[in-house]
């Protein structure tokens, strides 16, 4: 016999009083118990049913908003609150700054635990709608009903979606009817794809059972205003997959390149895929100060093209180039921040775990005339090894922009064998970055900070850190160590 679950209780008139981590607001209780809740702002007084409890602290959801602070503002989207995608967009555009720029410091101080320098005020991004040049949709034959829905007694028959996976329902996916991150060819693209499917009988995929034929669609658009789209589907019905493709070539002819792949796996993931092209070219350009990236279906690119650019002006000024430096840009990707900086070095040598990014990594120096870059691929961990040091020589300037995991243990280790002049850090998790800055600390002083607002709307940041050798701490410059080596 199971045990009954003990019911949690419903705290009301709860002051919300700042933002804390995930996204989340808090308040406390007369008991001083800190209650997270999100898509609350500050100031806003809420009833709130308790979903979960500890000792210190609570999660629970708004069941009724009693009145709104002087932070809250009216979110644009229909679907804020239940596709989790955003979770800020209740507040206005400053104070999710504020609260970005909050992040990093409370995370560095916290976590790091070392000497820092002033935090420069975060880079917000030009635009804060329609930002994302890639989006990734799935079609489901079981939408989830959100509360409105079920409470109305209304039978809903009709249960196909085509939007997004509800945060921890790998079997519901939310319709979206129109989501205002990304240009309007996403809704365009998305809902055609959806009407002509069910004109035309085309089952919508079941996760669970693992049956059906529309699974998932991807598009990505370019600030050269090139796009791509990709379509997953379940089976391999040739002469109905043809159709829907020729249907999408018609009606959007602008796009560049129209792809697609049969997934017959348990996950909606195509990175292990093979992408087939239908119409157009296999790849969409991107550019930056004349340069030319070449982006394929399975490429990693900053998804906030023109804040891309701003974050990596800022790496490339913290790197103090003079165009006689030998770089390593660890994680390299598609040699984005390798061929940006190549112009301004002697040479860089690019690492990255991806075979097929590093495939792309060369063929953007090829495209572009650039000769001074190298390019390895395999797990940092194992490719950046003193023997790799040896044969390739030690840089002047180390440049990493690793996932939101960070660094490995032996990375750091041998970065701090390495002894590069500098290191430039660039992150998308300040506490992972932090916890980094702490071992890095052996040698190295942060000598600069500037965070990056690359996602408006939700609580992530990006951070850029400077570091610089300690003179006592090395036994000669990179310069000397690779003279010692040729002789």
């Amino acid at each position: 016999m199971s045990r009954k679950r003990k019911s949690l209780p419903l705290l009301e008139s709860l002051l919300i009083t700042d933002v804390a981590a995930e996204g989340n607001a808090l308040g406390r209780t007369d008991t001083d118990m800190v209650v997270f809740v999100p898509f609350a702002a500050p100031g806003d007084v809420v009833d709130v049913q308790i979903e979960k409890k500890r000792s210190s602290y609570a999660i629970g959801r708004i069941e009724r908003l009693v009145s709104a602070g002087n932070v809250r503002t009216t979110p644009r989207c229909e679907h804020f609150t239940v596709c989790g995608g955003c979770r800020w967009q209740h507040l206005p555009y400053e104070y999710q700054l504020k609260y970005k720029q909050q992040q990093v410091k409370d995370a560095l101080e916290r976590i790091a635990r070392i000497p820092l320098p002033e935090i420069s005020p975060i880079l917000g991004s030009e635009n804060i709608w329609e930002y994302r040049n890639k989006m990734e949709y799935t079609f489901s034959n079981r939408c989830w009903l959100t509360r409105e829905q079920l409470a109305s007694g209304e039978e809903f028959t009709d249960r196909d979606a085509a939007g997004f996976h509800i945060p921890g329902a790998f079997d519901k996916v939310l319709d979206i009817k129109k989501c205002h991150l990304q240009q309007s060819l996403g809704d365009d693209l998305r809902l055609f794809v959806k009407q002509y499917a069910k004109e035309h009988g085309m089952p919508f995929y079941d996760l669970r059972l693992q049956e059906g034929l529309v699974r998932t669609l991807m598009i990505r658009t370019a600030s050269t205003g090139e796009s791509m789209a990709v379509i997953s589907f379940g089976t391999d019905d040739k002469t109905t997959i043809k159709a829907l493709l020729d249907a999408v070539r018609d009606k959007f002819p602008q796009l560049t390149s129209l792809m697609y792949v049969i997934n017959t796996k348990c996950n909606d993931t195509i990175a292990d895929q093979d992408i087939i092209l239908h119409s157009g070219r296999e790849y969409i350009e991107e550019e930056m100060e004349g340069l030319r990236f070449r982006i394929g279906p399975k490429s990693f690119y900053q998804t906030n093209s023109r804040q891309a650019y701003e974050l990596y002006k800022v790496a490339r000024d913290f790197a103090g180039l003079n165009g006689n430096e030998y770089v390593y840009d660890l994680y390299t990707g598609t040699g984005t921040i390798a061929n940006f900086v190549s112009r301004r070095c002697r040479k860089v040598v690019g690492i990255e775990y991806v075979p097929e990014a590093i495939a792309d990594a060369k063929v953007n120096s090829a495209v572009n005339g650039i000769d001074n870059t190298e390019f390895y691929a395999g797990d940092m961990k194992d490719v950046l090894t003193d023997s790799f040091l040896e044969k390739h020589g030690r840089p002047d300037v180390m440049i990493v922009d690793p996932p939101r995991a960070g660094m490995h243990g032996d990375v750091v280790a041998t970065i701090l064998r390495a002894e590069p002049r500098r290191i430039v850090y660039v992150s998308c998790n300040p506490a992972t970055q932090a916890r980094d800055l702490a071992l890095l600390h052996e040698k190295y002083d942060v000598t600069a900070i500037q965070p990056v607002d690359m996602f408006p709307h939700t609580q992530h940041v990006e951070n850029v850190v400077r570091l610089d050798l300690r003179p006592q701490s090395t036994g000669g410059t990179a310069e000397q160590g690779r003279e010692s080596m040729e002789l």
